[in-house]
């Protein structure tokens, strides 16, 4: 399972409906192919089925209709995290901490 949690920093809260797209890029032409895709919930969560393939994954958090809803100026727009999987057996959770002039991210657990 990959799974990812967003808190607004600037808010203290989570952030919910974060439109967030799972990728896996190709190994033959280095191109990026959708495998799925989701809206955080109210507790600013979401998890995808983990992959079958070892290999190179990124989630793309698409933060700037978030941040419009609130923030009268923002810097960031989309955020890609781009990440290995190299156990298909393990489970990986990517959290977001989000503000709207930067974020952190990390390898939760």
């Amino acid at each position: 399972m990959i799974s990812t949690h967003i808190l607004d920093t600037s808010k203290g809260m989570p952030a919910s409906d974060v439109v967030i797209i799972l990728e896996k890029k190709e190994s033959t032409n280095s191109e990026w192919k959708k495998l799925g895709s989701g809206s955080t919930n109210v507790d600013g969560r979401l998890s995808f089925d983990c992959p079958k393939e070892k290999g190179i994954y990124r989630l793309n958090f698409g933060i700037e209709a978030y941040l419009k809803k609130d923030a009268n100026d923002f810097f960031f727009l989309d955020t890609p995290v781009v990440f290995q999987i190299t156990n298909t057996d393990r489970k990986y959770h990517i959290p977001l901490l989000l503000n709207p002039y930067g974020y952190t991210t990390y390898r939760g657990s």
